[in-house]
């Protein structure tokens, strides 16, 4: 295993991380005695077999139903400087609620220390004001940390690239010390984040590489081929991990097989000009099919959805368009326009379901399109993304 300086936190961090999302048992946390034997054997042998491998990046969350127990079972039996362990806590309104909740997580994980914990969800300027207001939950983090409870303080987020911005770039508390970022070969938008964050010398750590980043595990053919002699999934974790500000990237096994891939593709690190060349091919099939070559460069035209009629996120549902359209993505695509409209903090706004019943004028000027051009786009995009073979309701 490769490993490098987590940035300022000095931490030995391997390339790698291992995410327990996928093998834990339930999404709904219960006592210990409701966790089965087969369960806990098969997340056992999945963090056995990361530090095997020299993976000693252990990551977790609260909101994952059952990890943190079974993960703190598996732990009690190791050394305790043999791994570095990272659970994400969501914030909340009362900063002591925030701090109950850190202490019951390590309880959970049957430790007396965590290596990092995550404020879990900064997703709107709201959720940034309740974490970094003057006595906020990064202040009670930052006084778990001088108990000794806690070595460093990070944050993850699905929100808006000012948002995630505003925070790297917040300083009260002493500010953060790592970040939790969505960042891969299919969505860029965060690539000003990637430079803050080095100048500012924090840690970064890219969160589902595999799934989010285009349900990887099961590319389409079109993405085989471009992506050979690597796989689509090897591909994206060198795309990530020749990016110097990046430091690790995480592989969520549901067992210890699932590792493999992975860790074989880090052989391909030395080859940048293979990495690059995968890349054009992406880039052309992209272009050859929708006109751009950058998928996500609707945020960059278009208005954020809460500043549009209808709430229609038109960034969004462009960019799942452009995905399913020029690199065969569509399942993907199509898992992720489902999630409009539900009022979920990681996909927010509507979808283009009713964009025939507002006036999007303002919008597409502002993006130099007619307001046909825009309407026509939005309806194929619905029609092709919900499947229903209609353009709108």
């Amino acid at each position: 295993m490769i490993y490098q300086r987590f940035g300022r936190t000095g931490l030995r961090m391997p390339l790698l991380s291992a995410g327990f999302m996928r093998c834990m048992q339930s999404w709904r946390d219960g006592p210990d005695q409701e966790i089965d034997q087969r369960s806990q054997d098969i997340l056992a042998a999945v963090v056995h077999r990361a530090l095997d491998l020299g993976i000693t990046h252990l990551e977790t969350a609260r909101g994952y139903g059952t990890s943190e127990r079974q993960l703190g079972r598996v732990l009690t039996g190791l050394q305790r400087h043999d791994f570095i362990i990272q659970t994400k806590v969501g914030p909340e309104d009362d900063p002591e609620r925030f701090s109950a909740n850190v202490l019951d997580s390590l309880a959970r994980l049957r430790l007396d220390r965590l290596d990092l914990l995550t404020i879990h969800g900064i997703n709107d300027f709201r959720s940034l004001w309740q974490v970094c207001r003057p006595g906020g939950c990064l202040a009670a983090a930052r006084r778990l940390q001088r108990q000794g409870l806690v070595d460093w303080v990070g944050f993850s987020g699905h929100g808006s690239t000012e948002v995630i911005l505003a925070a790297v770039g917040h300083r009260q508390d002493e500010g953060f010390d790592y970040v939790n970022l969505h960042w891969y070969t299919i969505f860029q938008c965060h690539t000003p984040v990637l430079k803050e964050a080095q100048a500012g010398d924090m840690g970064v750590f890219i969160i589902s590489p595999t799934d989010k980043g285009g349900m990887l595990q099961k590319p389409p053919d079109r993405l085989r081929r471009l992506s050979s002699p690597l796989s689509p999934m090897q591909f994206n974790d060198l795309f990530c991990l020749t990016r110097p500000e990046i430091h690790t990237i995480s592989v969520g096994a549901s067992v210890p097989g699932d590792f493999s891939e992975h860790v074989a593709a880090l052989d391909t690190l030395e080859r940048p000009d293979l990495v690059l060349e995968i890349y054009h091919r992406w880039q052309q099939a992209m272009q050859d099919a929708t006109g751009g070559a950058e998928p996500w460069y609707p945020w960059s035209v278009f208005r954020p959805w809460e500043q549009t009629p209808g709430y229609i996120n038109i960034p969004m549902v462009l960019w799942l368009d452009n995905l399913a359209r020029g690199w065969d993505l569509l399942e993907y695509a199509r898992q992720r326009y489902a999630k409009l409209g539900r009022d979920m903090p990681w996909v927010r706004g509507n979808s283009a379901a009713d964009s025939r019943r507002y006036d999007l004028s303002a919008v597409a000027a502002g993006a130099n399109m007619e307001t046909r051009e825009l309407e026509s786009r939005l309806q194929a995009a619905h029609r092709l993304l919900s499947g229903t073979g209609s353009g709108g309701s």
